[in-house]
């Protein structure tokens, strides 16, 4: 899976599982971006085969109802768009 990378600060491995209609994704991206933190993303509806299946795969094991979005902080998972976890997640409070 090829996933794009957003530049900012370092707050460990972010990586969001997104959809690319996706309001909350939307919310989700520009939420991690004003705050300034580096991130990995990648939009699984637009995916094809193999990879799709794969990421697919990926989020469902991180996520078994496979909601959008799924983002995953340092190894913790937060699924929907929960800007209060998010910024403490990112805040490292």
């Amino acid at each position: 899976m090829e996933f794009q990378e957003v530049e900012g600060r370092d707050a460990g491995e972010v990586i969001l599982y997104a959809l690319s209609t996706c309001g909350w994704c939307k919310r989700t991206k520009e939420l991690i971006e004003s705050l300034g933190v580096g991130y990995r993303y990648i939009y699984v509806d637009l995916l094809e085969g193999d990879e799709r299946k794969e990421a697919v795969q990926t989020v469902r094991g991180l996520n078994p109802n496979l909601s959008f979005p799924t983002l995953v902080i340092n190894g913790n998972v937060i699924t929907g768009f929960k800007e209060e976890d998010i910024e403490k997640a990112l805040k490292g409070d």
